[in-house]
């Protein structure tokens, strides 16, 4: 009797066993993370260090009349600070094309003394200041997941104050100019969180030799001054972007 109650009892336990088994709902795989894009927008801001040249020249006969000096030479440098906007798409699928807005402000100059033959005992000094450099470019780069190497071209401004004056005070002259040019430049940028990135880049100005207008305030003489420049800055940037991952677009 007891034999039979335990082998019973087994073919109960048995049973219940295969009706779970049966039963049993499998769990759903954990859900894939996205992956990452640069596809969005961003904007950002920037801190930069920047150097180039300019060169004078008295071609229209302004100041050398009075100085006996013709031409000048000047390297110019020092920092800007500014910031950036600018929208990217990713496709095919290594490959990101974008376009990009920035502007800087700040003080990339310096100052330069000239001889001055017309003058005896006296010494003339070129001053420049580059107060603001802004650009809009296309810029297209290479990405391994969150790493793009980028080249970039577009056209820039600047925005540049000068002058020319002697250490006696016979002449004071001031010019101010809003030039237009070209730019191009590479960088890299790393993304180190879904919303934000920081990037290292070179951007070459280009902007020719013009004519720029100098007023002189002791005498009120004015003429053009020819004005070659061209500016170099390395720029250390951080940017927050909108969207920087495949999930749902969130408004």
């Amino acid at each position: 009797m007891r034999s039979t109650l335990l082998a019973g009892m087994a073919c109960m336990l048995s049973s219940v066993y295969a009706l779970g088994a049966d039963m049993a709902v499998p769990l759903p795989a954990p859900p894939l993370l996205p992956a990452f894009t640069w596809t969005g927008c961003y904007a950002g801001g920037q801190v930069a260090g920047g150097w180039g040249q300019k060169d004078l020249n008295d071609s229209a006969g302004i100041v050398s009349p009075i100085s006996g000096f013709t031409s000048a030479n000047l390297n110019i440098s020092r920092y800007m600070l500014g910031g950036q906007i600018g929208c990217d798409y990713q496709f095919a699928p290594n490959w990101v094309a974008g376009i990009e807005g920035a502007a800087s402000g700040g003080k990339i100059g310096g100052s330069t003394s000239v001889a001055t033959p017309g003058i005896p005992g006296d010494t003339a000094t070129f001053k420049d200041t580059t107060d603001l450099l802004t650009s809009i470019s296309a810029r297209v780069g290479y990405t391994r997941d969150r790493w793009l190497l980028y080249a970039k071209g577009g056209a820039a401004w600047a925005s540049d104050r000068y002058s020319a004056f002697d250490a006696q005070g016979i002449y004071d002259f001031e010019g101010l100019e809003t030039r237009f040019g070209w730019t191009a430049g590479a960088g890299i940028e790393w993304a180190f969180w879904n919303d934000w990135s920081i990037k290292l880049e070179y951007d070459y100005y280009g902007f020719g030799t013009r004519g720029v207008t100098f007023i002189d305030n002791v005498s009120g003489t004015v003429g053009p001054l020819d004005i070659k420049q061209n500016i170099q800055v390395i720029k250390l940037g951080v940017n927050f972007h909108l969207y920087a991952t495949s999930a749902p677009w969130r408004w």
